[in-house]
């Protein structure tokens, strides 16, 4: 079934199906496999894990006329870390949190989301930044009723970008940029009504796609 077919209106019973069966639990996790910043290019400085700082995202999926869209946010430009970009709610775990506590922690801090709203469905794949966090992306159901405030410290921004778009492997971008020491850094991105998704964002969303439906051909 395509990402289309899945994001469609009222697939969600198909929907979570495949999410509780491609993703891990909730509990008793092992990790194992790792994706990264780095996944076209080696990191010749990748720190032991011990030493990345635990986090968490939410991957809220809400159900649309359209169909299900994803719940993104715009960081303030005069952030420390990744400033103007697009972004899920979510931050670093605090001691004794789980990634789904966290995540719906930092969600209700950054856009005023309440977590009785909030369903988790399951675990994707864990994703290490080069900023050095190790991020565990929670995919949960948004239920309708929900209300949203930006954090004005935070947040420049909120908005929904359809599902089976983010899914579909026909729109991941690559792009590549210059760095300041002169060499050249590769990532992936997807774009959406002049809305460009890339880096960690962007990364999270293909290995969860790639999860749920495979790599393309």
């Amino acid at each position: 079934m395509s990402p289309q077919q899945l994001a469609a209106p009222g697939a969600r019973p198909l929907l979570a199906a495949r999410l509780v069966e491609r993703l891990d639990p909730l509990a008793d996790r092992t990790l194992g496999e790792i994706s990264s910043d780095f996944d076209f290019e080696p990191d010749p400085y990748f720190p032991p894990l011990e030493s990345l700082t635990p986090a968490a995202v939410l991957v809220g999926l809400i159900e649309r006329s359209h169909g299900f869209s994803v719940l993104l946010t715009t960081r303030l430009d005069t952030l420390r870390r990744h400033a103007g970009q697009v972004a899920f709610p979510g931050g670093r775990c605090d001691a004794g949190e789980t990634p789904w506590q966290a995540a719906l922690r930092e969600a209700e801090e950054e856009v005023g989301l309440a977590s009785g709203f909030v369903s988790p469905v399951g675990l994707s794949t864990p994703y290490r930044t080069g900023t050095g966090y190790l991020v565990t992306p929670v995919v949960a159901f948004i239920e309708d009723g929900f209300s949203l405030q930006p954090n004005p410290d935070e947040v420049a921004d909120i908005f929904e970008t359809p599902f089976g778009f983010l899914m579909d492997g026909a729109n991941h971008e690559t792009h590549e940029r210059q760095l300041p020491d002169g060499g050249k850094r590769r990532f992936y991105a997807m774009t959406h009504d002049d809305r460009f998704i890339w880096g960690a964002t962007a990364g999270m969303l293909r290995v969860l796609s790639h999860r749920l439906f495979g790599a393309p051909a």
